[in-house]
């Protein structure tokens, strides 16, 4: 037999160049905020509800969409999802037609919360494409590099967003973002097939990914009986183990959405930089948080390799990045801007090291129920896009600073580790109940 193929990285590479657009369509509102709240006339409470609009159908269309890609398949829901959520980005950029005020703010509102909604099936069918392409021992690094594209998102158009607001204006933030996009859209359905199905793919790949535990059937499998028998969602939440995992990856989300939304802000308003200066400083700190990502589950598979036990494997990595991160705090008590970005870099990097939650669901997702139970995961973990820039938006309104707020994104870094440490206990696969 020949040697296997490794079509299963180019699958990994396409998902983490969709989800580097993915996460700059959700950033957009971030990096253009000074500028655009300033003509569109908005003060802090307003654009915190603007910020977390995207979260609210995102996360409650999370169950929905999971159930969708176990009914329909990821590649299908998946390709919907890329050009929708592209096509309302690009609308964004002609908000200032219809006013200022109210009227801006209720329009572009609007707009954010079809966002959320297009966008609500991306992670649940990039935990499917991994548990149906990876075996165990591979799903913790391809999980990473699919999950740290939140931060080389930033590195590489954060720069380009912010020189576009500064040149052009912010409306080509959202026309350039979403025709992006659109293009992605196009080419997915040549790119993405099953393992089974995919034309370069050979027979000892695929026996390669079924050995090591890869459901390579996934999509083709006729389980639709458990997807919408009564009561599984109760069921998967009456799961510690699971009910632990959702826990922390709210927490860690914290961080993420403290980082896509309030963070340049805090640079510009607390620091006092450009927001040109913005989008090339905030670089730093989201490539610690890629590195960090990459090496968090590439110890974790190490780990795997080596013999160590699947939760101490996926546990440790989680455990040591996010204690790592509570160092976000000492940004408090330092007033200069190298200092701060020393803090920020470093606790990104931690959060990098840590964000294994879809390799864990990967993990542990009951067979016939991935894409629900990866919805439900991230339903749980985008409360925290919903909650925490409104929460911050108060605080800052009042106490006219950023330090309470770092304090409040800290501690859920702590709580996170506890959640794994005190709740999860053993990772392993859930099993059904029969009926």
């Amino acid at each position: 037999m020949p040697p296997p193929t490794r079509v299963r990285y180019g699958i990994v590479a396409f998902l983490f160049i969709v989800t580097t657009v993915n996460y700059a369509d959700r950033a957009t509102l971030s990096i253009v905020g000074p500028t655009l709240s300033k003509d569109l006339q908005l003060d802090s409470v307003a654009l915190g509800w603007l910020l977390s609009a995207f979260s609210w159908t995102y996360v409650a269309l999370q169950i929905t969409g999971g159930w969708l890609l176990d009914r329909l398949g990821t590649k299908r829901v998946y390709q919907w999802s890329i050009l929708t959520w592209s096509f309302f980005t690009f609308l964004q950029g002609f908000v200032g037609a219809v006013g200022a005020g109210m009227t801006a703010a209720v329009t572009l509102f609007t707009l954010r919360i079809l966002l959320g909604a297009a966008e609500a099936p991306s992670f649940p069918a990039n935990s499917r494409i991994v548990a149906c392409w990876f075996p165990a021992a591979e799903r913790g690094l391809a999980s990473a590099i699919f999950n740290s594209a939140q931060y080389f998102s930033t590195v590489l158009f954060y720069p380009l967003m912010g020189a576009l607001t500064h040149h052009l204006g912010w409306p080509w933030v959202f026309w350039s973002m979403g025709g992006l996009g659109l293009l992605i859209g196009l080419l997915w359905p040549r790119i993405i097939h099953s393992p089974r199905d995919h034309p370069r793919v050979n027979a000892a790949e695929v026996d390669h990914i079924r050995k090591g535990g890869g459901l390579v059937d996934l999509d083709g499998a006729k389980s639709a009986g458990a997807q919408t028998r009564p009561g599984l969602i109760w069921e998967l939440l009456g799961n510690r183990m699971l009910v632990g995992i959702f826990i922390g990856q709210y927490c860690i989300n914290v961080l993420t959405w403290f980082f896509l939304t309030w963070f340049p802000i805090y640079l510009v308003k607390e620091r006092g930089l450009t927001i040109l200066k913005v989008g090339f400083i905030a670089v730093l700190p989201a490539l610690c948080g890629f590195v960090g990502g990459i090496l968090g589950g590439w110890i974790s598979d190490r780990l795997l390799k080596r013999g160590c036990s699947l939760s101490f494997a996926r546990k440790l990595p989680i455990v040591t990045g996010l204690l790592l991160s509570v160092s976000m705090v000492a940004c408090n008590y330092v007033n200069s801007t190298a200092a701060v970005i020393f803090f920020m870099s470093l606790a990104f990097f931690g959060k990098g090291v840590g964000a294994l939650g879809w390799a864990v669901m990967s993990d542990v997702a009951p067979r016939e129920a991935i894409g629900l139970s990866g919805g439900l995961f991230n339903t749980f973990g985008n409360l925290a896009g919903a909650i925490t820039p409104i929460v911050i938006g108060y605080i800052l309104a009042a106490t006219g600073s950023f330090q309470w707020a770092l304090v409040y994104v800290s501690a859920h870094a702590a709580l996170a580790v506890a959640s794994y440490l005190v709740i999860v206990g053993e990772i392993r696969r859930v099993e059904l109940k029969a009926g």
